[in-house]
């Protein structure tokens, strides 16, 4: 009874990093920061910067799928693209959404609470059973790479309050999680990446495991 609980959150904590939920919670946050010219520099960046990252985790599982580039030995398939966005959107949010109505010794408190957000979402993708630890790890350092650089650049802009941006955010995620059904979006990155390599089927993660296999076998003949 206890794990069908706890299993219940984890899948509720996993539905903030899909991509139909932070990306319209970030697109609001940009929207309001490209308003005021001082905080401009900071949303195009930002923006760039997701843009970038979503490219290259969607490159990391279309390699897999479509020709199976991975790594055997830690299990690896691809970037975790939930782990990515909330890596990537959550601490930033938090800092342009709450930062602003606190004194500014309190604005890394907000972008760490987002950086917590963003391990919870990538813990939950193990825990759902969709992930390995290292295509987590990958996705959570992808995603950080995007709210360093961001941080960097947040430094040198003056946030503003913007109480009505940040209620309909957090009223956005705190509604998004039940009232949208999940998109497919695994089995369109599957069809990319089958139409792209010319194969029959796609390549599956049993398909890594057997490959793993076959290598220790070759290391060690007598097992």
């Amino acid at each position: 009874m206890h794990a069908e609980i706890f299993l219940n959150i984890w899948h509720l904590i996993t539905r903030l990093g899909e991509a139909q939920i932070v990306l319209p919670a970030a697109a609001l946050t940009v929207s309001a920061l490209l308003v005021r010219s001082s905080t401009r520099r900071l949303a195009l960046s930002w923006l760039l910067l997701i843009t970038a990252a979503a490219l290259i985790t969607t490159a990391s599982k279309v390699a897999f799928i479509g020709w199976g580039i991975g790594w055997a030995a830690v299990d690896f398939t691809g970037v975790s693209g939930h782990a990515m966005f909330a890596a990537a959107v959550y601490p930033m949010l938090m800092l342009a959404m709450v930062a602003d109505r606190l004194p500014s010794r309190y604005r890394f408190a907000s972008f760490a609470l987002g950086c917590a957000l963003a391990l919870a979402v990538g813990l939950s993708r193990i825990a759902v059973g969709a992930h390995s630890w290292s295509e987590v790890v990958a996705g959570l350092l992808v995603g950080g790479a995007v709210s360093a650089a961001a941080l960097v650049v947040a430094k040198s802009a003056t946030l503003t309050r913007r109480p009505l941006v940040s209620a309909a955010v957090f009223a956005w995620l705190a509604a998004a999680p039940f009232q949208l059904q999940a998109l497919q979006t695994h089995a369109l990155v599957t069809r990319l990446a089958v139409t792209m390599s010319g194969n029959a089927a796609p390549f599956r993660r049993s398909e890594l495991a057997r490959r793993l296999r076959r290598i220790h076998l070759t290391a060690h003949p007598g097992a």
